[in-house]
């Protein structure tokens, strides 16, 4: 590929690194913040803190550390021709993103997960999408119109990619997001459009905290 496509598959992953010291993560019981203008957020403050299902759907479910299963170990090829795997995460906390161009939640999301993603640039954090359904092109085009940073593996031709997670968490529904933690075990999982950017930071902050 040319230098500015390996210059963007490689750096993207860095670009969620970084100190968030101009957001403000506010805390949820057990952990877990949200703007006080936030309903979704202050919904889920409400609750238990270990699973939570709003009314239009959307689902989040926290799996405590005695809990997890084994690393989630992938590898693939980005939508610019990079090879990326678990190992180019190692000891990151890391964000996965299920999506699909055509998928109307996965486009209305981006704008907060590209939000996090910018949050933690400089910290031990990386995103990732892993696109389930389009072509290369079909995925860099859609970065570009939305403003994401982060590469996407592409798993329309590879289905180990979605294997490799579906063996340690559901994944039922697009789009999903997962957080692992700096072990790569699953730590959070997000399904249904992303629609409160406070919650993703904070779990990924409380992944980032852990010892």
């Amino acid at each position: 590929m040319g230098s500015q496509a390996s210059a963007r598959g490689r750096s993207g992953i860095r670009r969620a690194r970084g100190a968030a010291s101009a957001l403000l993560v506010f805390g949820l019981i057990g952990g877990l913040a949200a703007c006080a203008n936030d309903p979704l957020a202050e919904q889920y403050r409400a609750g238990d803190n270990k699973g939570f299902i709003a009314a239009n759907g959307f689902q989040i479910v926290e799996i405590p550390e005695g809990e997890r299963t084994e690393p989630v170990v992938f590898d693939g090829t980005t939508e610019t021709g990079e090879k990326l795997g678990s190992d180019d995460v190692a000891g990151d906390v890391v964000v996965v993103n299920f999506w699909y161009a055509a998928c109307g939640p996965c486009r209305a999301e981006a704008e907060a997960l590209e939000e996090v993603n910018a949050s933690f640039e400089g910290e031990d954090v990386s995103f990732i999408g892993i696109n389930t359904s389009d072509a290369p092109e079909t995925a860099t085009a859609f970065a570009e119109q939305y403003g994401v940073t982060y590469p996407s593996l592409m798993a329309a031709q590879d289905g180990a990619i979605k294997l490799a997670f579906a063996d340690k968490t559901p994944i039922n529904a697009t789009p999903t997001t997962l957080v692992l933690d700096k072990q790569g075990r699953v730590a959070a999982r997000i399904i249904g459009q992303l629609e409160s950017a406070s919650i993703l930071q904070t779990l990924v902050r409380d992944a980032l905290e852990e010892s």
